[in-house]
């Protein structure tokens, strides 16, 4: 049976999209084997079975995605996110304090095992930029915001733990167990497919600092 579609995750809908929280736990499409056929895109398409998936977020990240409701809008996305049109910001809670306020990570990415994906710094994987904010800071841990540049998979979870600050909760690359993985997309804007008005959106932090 697919996952329930939950209202209180939808943000915003006109007839060319959908602005939805996605919660943490759930993949954003189903993934190989009868196991991971749960997924976020099933359960949106359980109420609009025109929705099609326009970018991803990983199983155990929460936050906002916009999804098409036609192969027009889907393919207009699309091009926007590869041309780095969408405006993304994150934030996390990570181990330890960083030396300093703010910075960039510049590191390389390649897929390291393919079941679970696992992903490393590799010169010879696909270019990555990350640019990071000193949001917070409490006796052992930190809250940062994060803007990045590219879209890899796993690409903040690892560019933290390169900078020697994994997220907490962080199965694969953290060091600090907590509840959930410590990542929500709160900030989406991008040009409207339609008559290419502005459209920016937030989404409050559903963890709390240790």
């Amino acid at each position: 049976m697919p996952p329930l579609f939950d209202p209180a995750w939808l943000v915003h809908a006109d007839p060319a999209l959908l602005v939805l929280e996605k919660p943490s736990g759930l993949l954003s499409q189903p993934g190989l084997g009868p196991d991971l056929s749960d997924s976020f895109i099933t359960a949106v398409q359980s109420q609009w079975p025109e929705a099609r998936l326009v970018h991803r977020l990983d199983r155990d990240t929460s936050g906002l995605m916009v999804v098409a409701r036609s192969a027009v809008v889907h393919r207009h996305l699309s091009v926007a996110f590869a041309d780095r049109l969408v405006e993304k910001r994150y934030v996390a809670d990570v181990s330890g304090v960083p030396a300093h306020q703010e910075g960039w990570i510049d590191h390389p990415i390649a897929k390291r095992q393919h079941r679970p994906p696992l992903y490393g710094i590799d010169p010879s994987g696909k270019p990555c930029r990350t640019g990071w904010q000193l949001l917070d800071q409490h006796p052992g841990c930190s809250r940062l915001a994060l803007q990045p540049l590219t879209g890899r998979s796993h690409q903040l979870r690892v560019h933290l733990q390169a900078l020697g600050h994994p997220i907490l909760g962080d199965p694969l690359y953290g060091v600090m167990p907590a509840p959930r993985l410590h990542l929500h997309a709160c900030s989406l804007g991008f040009s409207h497919p339609g008559d290419g008005r502005w459209m920016a959106f937030e989404s409050s932090v559903p963890f709390a600092l240790p």
